[in-house]
């Protein structure tokens, strides 16, 4: 800024003394012209005594005009005026060739007076004849004197533009860093290298969003995990769970995808800046804690059934023991009667044997809960078509606890399961004894995106929708003999 200030204060002062000059060139041929061109000056040097007439006038118009010089002159040079009467009746000092050519022209010269810009212009009578010259003049002395006097004002212009510079170029400078938290060009630019390498690298999503409704950082993972488009991204492309998610952590569930999603402010000097959305995919981490889930029930069903087989063998043995041989025969025959019917009746009607495991778990699972389980006589599933044995253990194990759960509500709990197919689709209806689904949740697990902070019936439920979306299949929810969920998917190709 002070480079900039004072080489402009320098241009104009070397722009003000060529403009002095050409003000000065300016008003010599002015006054130099008007005494020429004045009717009386021909006739003055006409006469017998010009000096006479023109001194007085000339000196007159010369205190008037602030020139230094007037010269009236004889076309052979000889001075008929002068500011120095010593000099009047000796020749002129100068070049007149151009004036006696009839032209008006400037120059500068050093005369009696010293370096001076002076004026030269022809003297005509009426018949256009050049009867003499008049010359005025301003010494340089003079006009360095009048640029002297003004250069004051020109330097405190000069040191007012650069103490408003300077004030502002600190201000900017204070502006500049505050803004950039006090880091320096280099320290911003690799910062940025950074931070840009980091984000396009990093395994977890992010998005970060500012006061305005588009985010100001997505980076390459949390497009994949969203599906976002290319370009600016707004609140209203994220998944509808997720666009008014304020903050905390949260399970959430795409189409496709099951996301772990944290939400957190930015905050600077206690105000809140924006806040910071960090995702990281737990689709596979789910299958598999589904799949632990599934081995604990089928484990929790062997333990209970091998309890509860126990408590017979010992009631037998004991009958045994008490003389009653042919009732404790009659007991242990009805007793495996019933369960090798359920098992065989499944393992008949159930082509998957996934499903037909995860049912009689379920049973036994029910039962020591104290809830009624039943699998309905029209169960029958010959394959699950392109629903995999995992989707479909999903689908079915979830609706079934979420029925435990709700059954337990009642004073007398029950649960009944229908499993079937067609040649056209995959139905799957889960009754219980308890109050029903409220409109609004199945409503809402039903949307693109939903948060299961509610826990893990929510997740349940969320996971069947999920199951039941990517074959464009439907889930209902009615409430008739009990609160019935249904669920079915036409057996064609998944999305």
């Amino acid at each position: 800024m002070a480079v900039i200030v004072l080489a402009g204060g320098f241009l104009t002062i070397v722009n003000e003394r060529s403009n002095s000059d050409e003000a000065t060139r300016r008003e010599v041929i002015a006054v130099a012209a008007s005494i020429a061109n004045e009717p009386s000056t021909p006739t003055a040097i006409a006469s017998d005594d010009p000096t006479a007439y023109l001194q007085p006038e000339t000196e007159r118009i010369r205190k008037v005009t602030g020139v230094d010089f007037i010269v009236v002159m004889a076309p052979d040079r000889t001075r008929f005026t002068h500011t120095t009467v010593d000099l009047i009746g000796q020749p002129f000092s100068g070049n007149i060739d151009r004036a006696l050519g009839g032209e008006t022209f400037t120059e500068t010269y050093v005369g009696s007076l010293g370096p001076s810009i002076r004026a030269v212009t022809p003297v005509t009578d009426s018949t256009g004849a050049i009867v003499g010259l008049v010359s005025a003049g301003v010494t340089r002395d003079k006009i360095s004197d009048q640029f002297l006097a003004g250069l004051p004002l020109i330097i405190g212009v000069v040191i007012s533009a650069f103490i408003v510079a300077a004030g502002g170029s600190v201000a900017l400078s204070r502006r500049l860093r505050r803004q950039t938290l006090g880091m320096a060009p280099d320290e911003l630019r690799s910062m940025y290298e950074h931070h840009d390498a980091v984000l396009h690298s990093i395994s977890e999503g992010l998005l970060v969003f500012g006061k305005r409704d588009t985010a100001e950082i997505v980076n390459d993972e949390a497009r994949r995990l969203l599906d976002l488009p290319d370009g600016p991204v707004r609140r209203t492309d994220l998944p509808e769970s997720l666009q008014h998610m304020t903050s905390g952590g949260e399970l959430h569930l795409t189409e496709t995808r099951v996301l772990v999603v944290n939400s957190d402010p930015v905050m600077w000097e206690g105000r809140r800046l924006g806040d910071v959305l960090t995702i990281r995919d737990r689709t596979e981490l789910q299958g598999v804690i589904g799949e632990l889930d599934s081995v604990r029930s089928f484990a929790e069903s062997l333990r209970s059934q091998a309890h509860e087989s126990a408590n017979r063998l010992h009631t037998v043995i004991t009958m045994v023991e008490l003389g009653r041989p042919q009732e404790a025969v009659e007991f242990a025959t009805a007793d495996l009667e019933l369960s090798q019917n359920l098992i065989d009746r499944l393992m008949g009607a159930v082509g998957e044997p996934a499903l037909a495991a995860l049912l009689l778990g379920k049973v036994s699972q029910a039962a020591e809960q104290s809830v009624e389980l039943t699998i309905t006589e029209d169960t029958a599933l010959e394959h699950a078509g392109i629903v995999t044995p995992r989707e479909l253990v999903t689908l079915v194990g979830n609706l079934i606890d979420n029925a435990i759960d709700a059954s337990k509500e009642s004073e007398q709990p029950w649960v009944e399961v229908t499993v079937r197919d067609s040649a056209s689709e995959l139905l799957v209806r889960v009754s219980d004894s308890g109050p029903g689904m409220p409109a609004d949740v199945l409503r809402t697990a039903l949307t693109r995106g939903y948060s299961t902070k509610s826990g893990s019936r929510g997740l349940g439920l969320a996971l069947v929708t999920q199951v039941v979306n990517r074959y464009h299949g439907t889930l209902t929810s009615e409430v008739t003999y009990g609160s019935v969920l249904t669920a079915t998917i036409p057996l064609g190709r998944p999305s």
